[in-house]
């Protein structure tokens, strides 16, 4: 990983390195040039020396030596101090414009640690330090508890979100309040957690699945020069998703009928496999499949778009020594981006479910897709499509603490700093 940081940037083949790898947020601004030559200049006295480029990549996780720093400074010195100053850092980036730091620059990587329950989230970044370190799968590890234990937390406010898709109509008002009881009085305290087994045993899989496929499509889809710009990794990404959503689907479906069902309707994850199964068919499985898919597209790519929208704005306006936002900012980043991404994708969310739970609910036409929209529309407008939402929301903010705080405890104990 070294090699490929520090491969000769330069044209002309002088055996000097360039910095390109280290700055993709310099690009063309001379204010984030400025707070780079900060954060690196450690003890503030204008210049910054090979020890602390040594000292700022290893908070990044990148060991360097003495040695391999000088010739990062060396490229950048004009004059042979062997330091480097601030005109020197502004005229190097000038003439050499970054290209790409997201292989290194950790505080805005775009974090699967908020798991607000709906994981079509961008797949996790990881350098080639932590891949060989094995820090990765620690990582993977703590985001899954994390995630479970987010999941577990707010799952009474996600069944009430899938009951009012699937029962809510004009003539069915259910409010929380309402579905709440309504929960309670058919099935008591515990029956509002049903369907949080398979929801939570979905993580690993689909985790899995989804990091592995997107190591597979950044290698296809890598350009000639070794680089992966931002729409390679928005591609690379949403096919990740469907590939590791397409693999687990059926317990996507399990996991609706389950939060669907009556009390002694089934008495688990298998016995509700093996019913449907049984009366419907393997085809059941898959039922909703299509707008599950065609949902990752908008979500992902309204998340990343605002995501990145929000980071630029951040650095651009209140960034003021240093480019690390802290936790507050990033999560609230993180937050309003994924809800951006849910609200788009919400239509396509609510059709999913109706037509996962559409052969449990007795007495509703089988419908596909497009019939399903055209009837909502007809029967209910625009409102039908966005039944459930309140709760939806509402447990964004707990989902997002509870993974963020789980995801810490889970780091400190996994020794990963």
């Amino acid at each position: 990983s070294q090699q490929k940081i520090f491969k000769a940037g330069d044209t002309n083949q002088d055996g000097q390195l360039d910095f390109e790898e280290f700055m993709q947020y310099l690009k063309d601004h001379e204010k984030k040039m400025k707070l780079a030559f900060k954060s690196l200049d450690k003890n503030n006295d204008g210049k910054i020396e090979a020890s602390e480029v040594v000292q700022s990549l290893k908070i990044l996780g990148i060991s360097i030596s003495e040695k391999q720093a000088e010739k990062i400074l060396q490229s950048i010195d004009a004059d042979g101090t062997m330091t480097v100053d601030w005109n020197e850092w502004r005229d190097h980036f000038m003439f050499n414009p970054a290209t790409d730091i997201e292989e290194i620059i950790r505080y805005w990587k775009h974090s699967t640690v908020l798991d607000i329950g709906d994981s079509l989230t961008v797949p996790d970044e990881f350098t080639e330090e932590e891949k060989k370190t094995g820090q990765w799968w620690k990582q993977l590890l703590a985001g899954g508890v994390a995630g479970a234990v987010s999941r577990t937390g707010t799952a009474p406010l996600d069944r009430l979100k899938v009951m009012m898709q699937v029962h809510g109509s004009k003539s069915n008002k259910i409010n929380i309040a309402s579905g709440f009881k309504q929960m309670l009085k058919e099935g008591g305290v515990r029956s509002l957690w049903r369907g949080n087994g398979v929801n939570v045993v979905k993580i690993a899989p689909e985790t899995a699945i989804k990091f592995w496929a997107y190591e597979q499509y950044k290698k296809i889809l890598t350009k000639d020069d070794g680089k992966l710009g931002t729409v390679e990794r928005f591609v690379s990404g949403s096919l990740a998703g469907a590939t590791a959503q397409t693999s687990i689907y059926p317990m996507e479906v399990l996991k609706t009928r389950l939060a669907v069902g009556k009390t002694g309707q089934y008495s688990g994850m298998f016995d509700c496999a093996k019913k449907i199964l049984k009366r419907e068919g393997v085809k059941a499985f898959y039922k909703g499949y299509i707008p599950n898919i065609l949902g990752i597209i908008p979500y992902a790519g309204i998340d990343l778009a605002v995501y990145e929208l929000l980071k630029s704005t951040w650095l651009e306006h209140y960034a003021s020594s240093s480019a690390n936002p802290g936790v507050f900012v990033l999560l609230g980043c993180g937050t309003v981006s994924s809800t951006c991404g849910q609200l788009a994708s919400y239509p396509l969310a609510l059709i999913r479910t109706r037509m996962q739970a559409q052969a449990s609910v007795e007495g509703a036409p089988q419908l596909n897709m497009v019939g399903l929209f055209q009837r909502i529309i007809a029967i209910e407008g625009i409102r039908g499509l966005y039944r459930g939402i309140a709760p939806n929301f509402m447990k964004v903010l707990p989902a997002v603490s509870i993974s963020y705080v789980v995801y810490e405890k889970m780091k400190q104990n996994l020794g990963i700093a």
